[in-house]
């Protein structure tokens, strides 16, 4: 519990406008239901949010600790009331989510609360499954990221040695990806690969495609086959070989196919056609394949997991 006293600054202000200039922390909805339960006190009192505070009023307040603390980057998770998460897989050590397209996975220069990690780590918290003020309390953490505009399966480990044999199978390619994309035209032959070698264009920020080395350029292949076709649209699965920076965007571009909705590879003239403003591209199978020992990941050895709904697949190639 802690005690604030009012001070004549803040004299006449309404109980709930004070508490939530006082702890930018705590969600507006939390804050009203802490003072319905009488989390709030005044004077030792049942509070009301509107009644109006006087100078000396003394406010007894039982909230957590944490939502005393000043807004930072890792700790902005709580003031997400209600996270919103498409769980596909959950148990003790690590969670499958679904992430939308539009939602970013870590903060950015646009974006510092509606985040996949600040929704994960607001709903475990909520659980009482964490809480960074834990001794060596291990904060949640992504395994894999995907695009802004790009949807799908994304992994988030609840533990440290989780992520570490995680990140460990995903560089020793022990965990296999399948994207559903929709390219533009016809695939020939229509399954196949696709060798090439990437190098980043920093001032466009953009990847280049080379067929032969390059200083700096990264091997990449890709392998594709087509499952339907409607008219000009082709809807492709893909599994990546090696996991470069839109590697599947910039590939399929270059070799004549852009995906639908993609503003940075794609046409703009078809996008603007179709509506589509984000790229149709979605992670939608993966399978912990672990031919070697994966510890205490082991019960995982095998098993597969998709995601429910690729909304551009339900879009365009929905069965009659």
């Amino acid at each position: 519990m802690r005690e604030i006293t009012i001070g004549k600054n803040d004299a006449g202000q309404r109980l709930d406008r004070f508490l939530s200039k006082a702890m930018p922390l705590l969600p507006p909805a939390l804050l009203q239901k802490y003072i319905r339960i009488k989390r709030v006190k005044c004077n030792g009192q049942r509070a009301q949010r509107s009644q109006r505070l006087q100078a000396g009023d003394v406010l007894q307040l039982y909230i957590n600790d944490e939502f005393f603390d000043q807004p930072r980057e890792d700790n902005l998770f709580l003031t997400l009331f209600q996270p919103k998460l498409t769980i596909v897989y959950e148990d003790e050590n690590l969670m499958l989510l679904d992430k939308r397209p539009g939602l970013v996975v870590h903060a950015d220069e646009n974006e510092k609360v509606n985040t996949l990690i600040n929704h994960i780590q607001a709903y475990l918290y909520q659980k009482r499954e964490w809480n960074p003020r834990w001794e060596n309390a291990f904060t949640p953490a992504l395994c894999n990221r995907i695009d802004r505009n790009t949807g799908g399966i994304v992994m988030a480990a609840k533990n440290a040695e989780t992520l570490r044999i995680l990140n460990e199978k995903i560089r020793d390619r022990e965990i296999t990806k399948r994207y559903l994309c929709i390219a533009l035209g016809q695939m020939a032959p229509p399954e196949g690969r696709i060798d090439c070698f990437l190098l980043k264009d920093e001032k466009n920020n953009q990847m280049k495609v080379y067929h032969r080395p390059v200083p700096g350029g990264k091997t990449a292949v890709t392998l594709y086959k087509t499952l339907q076709r409607r008219g000009e649209l082709s809807l492709v699965e893909v599994e990546l070989l090696t996991g470069r920076t839109h590697q599947i965007r910039a590939s399929f571009a270059d070799a004549g196919h852009p995906l639908l909705g993609d503003g940075k590879y794609g046409r703009g003239d078809v996008n603007r056609r179709y509506g589509e403003t984000r790229q149709a591209l979605y992670s939608y199978c993966l399978r912990f394949d672990f031919p070697t020992d994966a510890g205490l990941l082991n019960y995982l050895k095998g098993r597969s997991f998709q995601a429910d709904h690729v909304p551009f697949v339900e879009k365009y190639f929905k069965s009659p």
